[in-house]
């Protein structure tokens, strides 16, 4: 199953606390906290809590249906980034979450490559059409 991206940043959280708490990681060295704040990782993982009740079943469902799920998604990721003034989510994790969004469909049926094909998109800008992050 495709792990979350909030899932990995808080892993990367956790592990710079450990290396401040054992002394290994000048403080001024850290910053995934401040990367990542939790209402950003919240915010997140309820965007895509609502895209993964959304998923089952799609593998048969047209690709007009499917790409409304898609847009649903991209757009309410460009809300959470424009609450944080457009700075939320950097190439990194923009790359992060539409590898999730596209490892997501794939993993329920949707093969993403003909989708995106059939409507003269390379399979990386499956997003772009609504992505403002």
């Amino acid at each position: 199953m495709a792990e979350r991206p909030a899932t990995s940043w808080r892993h990367g959280i956790a592990e710079e606390a450990e290396e401040l708490a054992a002394g290994t990681l000048d403080p001024e060295g850290a910053c995934m906290a401040a990367l990542y704040p939790e209402g950003l990782l919240a915010a997140t993982d309820a965007v895509l809590d609502a895209f993964e009740g959304e998923l089952p079943g799609l593998g048969e469902a047209g690709d007009e249906q499917v790409f409304a799920v898609v847009e649903r998604v991209v757009l309410a990721l460009d809300a959470v980034d424009d609450a944080d003034n457009g700075g939320a989510f950097e190439t990194d994790e923009r790359e992060e979450l539409c590898d999730y969004i596209d490892e997501s469909l794939t993993e329920h049926g949707v093969d993403v490559v003909a989708l995106t094909a059939r409507h003269g998109l390379g399979r990386c800008r499956l997003t772009d059409k609504w992505r403002k992050w």
